[in-house]
């Protein structure tokens, strides 16, 4: 297993890695809709699996919505994807360890961000006319009940959730980047993601589909307005997670910073 100063400098090395990504356009613009895509795969999932249990008012489905939506990070990591959340972490990281600058650490998570989107728009758009969410169906009943929640929750609600939400995204990348496991790397990323959807946490690319199917569903609550609103806060309550509460603590943790900025070179 890597030690501190080793996963810094790997966290690091993938900051530079993402922020020079841009120069190759055509490859950047894939791998950026890719993780949309597959964190959207998750989502709709989520409520295909735990549809019914949620229309019946069962507890069982928080439970089973957390386990079954870890395949999202699975497939950004192992088969290969850009989302916007990690990134939110190893790009302030590689600012601090002087490998990139802010001006362009900022326009390439912009950037990541709206390659996410459209990823996430593409998929809703060719999953609601597959029927999978149509009217009457437990998947599109759990999808109308979330998106009217979501709706419902407070700026600071919002914010707060999304704080949560990518501090333990965040922990999952950083964590399974220690092991050469993969076995380990899967469930360490799944335990994460079951603790982070099981307790209601908001996250802003999982909530671009989410958004974008009720939107294409004709959901009365899914207003393009609040989507906006929910991209922005919870993105900006993501941004506070991972870049200051995982991403700035194992900067302190692993520091000091110039030792493990060395390492970028060697790792």
């Amino acid at each position: 297993m890597l030690n501190f100063h080793e996963s810094l400098a790997a966290q690091m090395e993938s900051g530079h890695h993402k922020a020079f990504g841009p120069n190759r356009r055509l490859a950047f613009a894939v791998a950026t809709m890719l993780g949309g895509a597959f964190i959207g795969i998750a989502d709709i999932l989520m409520f295909a699996a735990a549809g019914p249990f949620y229309v019946a008012e069962s507890p069982v489905a928080p439970l089973l919505s957390g386990l079954v939506f870890g395949l999202g990070l699975v497939l950004v990591i192992f088969a290969g994807g850009e989302l916007a959340t990690s990134a939110m972490m190893a790009l302030p990281q590689a600012v601090a360890g002087r490998q990139v600058t802010w001006v362009r650490a900022v326009v390439v998570l912009a950037l990541i961000l709206l390659g996410n989107l459209v990823g996430s728009i593409v998929l809703a758009a060719i999953v609601s006319g597959s029927g999978v969410f149509a009217d009457g169906t437990a998947a599109g009943g759990m999808l109308e009940g979330l998106v009217a929640a979501k709706a419902h929750k407070t700026d600071l609600q919002l914010f707060l959730r999304g704080i949560m939400c990518n501090v333990l995204v965040c922990l999952a990348i950083w964590s399974q980047a220690r092991t050469s496991n993969d076995v380990a790397k899967i469930i360490l990323m799944g335990w994460c993601m079951f603790a982070f959807v099981t307790s209601g946490f908001e996250h802003v690319v999982a909530n671009m589909t989410t958004f974008s199917l009720g939107l294409f569903m004709g959901v009365p609550e899914a207003t393009l307005l609040e989507a906006l609103r929910n991209w922005l806060i919870v993105g900006a309550g993501n941004i506070v997670g991972g870049a200051l509460f995982v991403g700035g603590s194992y900067l302190l943790v692993a520091g000091p910073v110039k030792d493990a900025a060395a390492l970028v070179k060697r790792h």
